[in-house]
């Protein structure tokens, strides 16, 4: 029996990041239902949110996910 030991890799831990502005409108539907797309969007990509802020004119959204190899 072969048994191929597999090296531990630099990138093992390491996550990826991804900063989304979202401008806020006036009316709060249009702001539920634009950052309801947002947070489904990512979400199928593999992006969890991080950290949320928000001021009077915009929400910024941190997602992040796992770091893959082929990751650039």
């Amino acid at each position: 029996m072969v048994t191929i030991r597999r090296k531990a890799s630099i990138f093992a831990g390491m996550k990826e990041y991804q900063a989304v502005i979202l401008r806020v409108a006036d009316r709060v539907r249009d702001d539920e239902d634009a950052l309801t797309d947002l947070l489904n969007e990512r979400s199928r990509g593999g992006w969890e949110p991080a950290m949320m802020t928000q001021d009077n004119q915009r929400i910024t959204v941190i997602f992040q996910r796992q770091a893959t190899n082929d990751t650039k």
